[in-house]
């Protein structure tokens, strides 16, 4: 079953990401007010009605401060663990917050949300996987670290939201002061270009046919430069930065591209395939 994503924004002054079918949909975050959602989703052609669910990955208020108002407005189920919504402060609806926990499947119609833990500086961190009975999309932002979990869940993807925060070197000759430079590359801040390259170029299956950086810094990163990072090693793969200002373009995942898979995905796979050459599985003989 083909999913339609879409990021409405991106960034630390917002992050609001679509996945959808034909019928309906659900909201990772957010980050942006209620009316510049509806706005931004009129524009791709979507409509709130469809949506099923909004789920927060944490309690940064670039991932909630849209949440209240659009909850209410459209009456919409909020999907946040108990630690989340302490911190977030936020009148919501009492009968539509909605519980949930790490690696336990929710079901909103014909999508799968599955959650599992990240590495970053909030009470109780998630990353999600949204998915149809083929199409699996990923949205991986706000990471401190390249974690075992998330390279068991990117390795799964069609397609996925990636957070390439910030260049090294910018950061690090950049004006932010010490503590916050540290903040952002201690293991619970975000993840760099080169992090995140890393990953894509080592994990990616052989299927993912969109990657789209996001979280993009506004002062210690670049939109071209990771363009080029990751257009130099894509392919095959499309790569559609993430805008801090301004809704991607829909796309539509189908789950029918197969490209050139991860340099450690190849790797396992001749592995494996060497290792049954070795030890075969024993075949039993007829019984008759």
């Amino acid at each position: 079953m083909t999913l339609y994503i879409a990021s409405l924004n991106s960034g630390s002054n917002g992050n609001c990401y679509y996945v959808g079918n034909d019928k309906e949909a659900v909201l990772i975050d957010a980050g942006i007010p209620c009316r510049e959602t509806e706005r931004r989703m009129r524009r791709l052609g979507l409509s709130l009605s469809a949506v099923k669910g909004i789920f927060i990955s944490h309690e940064h208020d670039d991932h909630i401060r849209g949440l209240e108002v659009l909850s209410k407005r459209y009456q919409l189920p909020v999907y946040i663990t108990p630690a989340t919504q302490q911190n977030t402060r936020l009148s919501l609806d009492p009968h539509l917050v909605q519980s949930f926990r790490g690696h336990e499947p929710i079901t909103a119609g014909a999508l799968t949300v599955t959650a599992f833990p990240k590495s970053h500086d909030a009470s109780d961190p998630y990353s999600f996987v949204v998915s149809s009975p083929t199409v699996r999309i990923g949205i991986f932002t706000d990471l401190g670290k390249v974690c075992e979990q998330l390279i068991h869940h990117f390795r799964q993807c069609h397609a996925a939201f990636l957070e390439t925060n910030y260049d090294e070197q910018m950061l690090e000759e950049g004006r932010y002061p010490h503590f916050l430079k540290n903040r952002i590359r201690g293991g619970q801040g975000h993840l760099s270009n080169r992090q995140a390259l890393e990953l894509f170029v080592r994990y990616r299956p052989a299927y993912m046919s969109h990657l789209f950086p996001s979280h993009l810094s506004r002062d210690n990163n670049r939109p071209e430069l990771v363009q080029q990072l990751f257009a130099q090693q894509a392919e095959g793969t499309t790569i559609v930065i993430a805008s801090r200002d301004q809704e991607t373009q829909l796309y539509a995942i189908d789950g029918h591209y197969t490209g050139k898979a991860g340099e450690d995905t190849v790797t396992k796979r001749k592995s494996l395939i060497e290792k049954i050459k070795m030890h075969p599985i024993p075949v039993q003989g007829s019984l008759f």
